[in-house]
């Protein structure tokens, strides 16, 4: 049984099959616009500018308010980052669509697993880019790493594959 993909920041449910094993991750997707300044001298999405779209895609899954993740966004720490591209995506292809998902949960910490296609690829297709960011919680305050509350816990959990 397959429930539909949603687009525009809602989840695309688990893929079931005849024995009830998980077949495919419940990732969270959402539209983010590429805007003209994100193009380099050959057309295509900069390097750099790609980072700052995942950036973008990853706040109204996990830093919108009323989310129990919220509170991240007064302390979370990039600890790492990989980009990966399949292929290239230019100005045309936008809104880019972010399927995201949760690659590891652990104490203080997370990763996040990205990929990206372009406006009106099919989800089952080939992304153009893979990528994945490690983030951890922090307290500013005490300038030290922070154990993740049992409700981000939960939640991000929802989103493991």
């Amino acid at each position: 049984m397959t429930n539909a993909v949603s687009r525009n920041g809602n989840a695309t449910d688990r893929v079931r099959g005849d024995a009830g094993a998980v077949l495919a991750p419940r990732r969270f997707h959402t539209p983010v616009a590429i805007r003209w300044s994100d193009m380099d001298a050959f057309q295509h999405v900069n390097h750099a500018r790609m980072v700052t779209l995942l950036e973008e895609a990853r706040i109204p899954w996990l830093f919108e308010e009323g989310r129990p993740t919220a509170a991240l966004r007064n302390g979370c720490v990039l600890a790492d980052l990989h980009v990966r591209y399949r292929g290239q995506l230019r100005h045309e292809d936008t809104p880019l669509d972010v399927a995201m998902w949760i690659e590891q949960l652990r104490a203080v910490d997370f990763t996040v697993a990205y990929e990206v296609r372009a406006a009106g690829a099919a989800p089952d297709s080939p992304p153009a880019v893979l990528a994945s960011t490690q983030l951890a919680a922090f307290d500013i305050q005490t300038q030290r790493l922070r154990r993740l509350t049992d409700a981000e816990r939960e939640y991000l959990a929802q989103w493991k594959f």
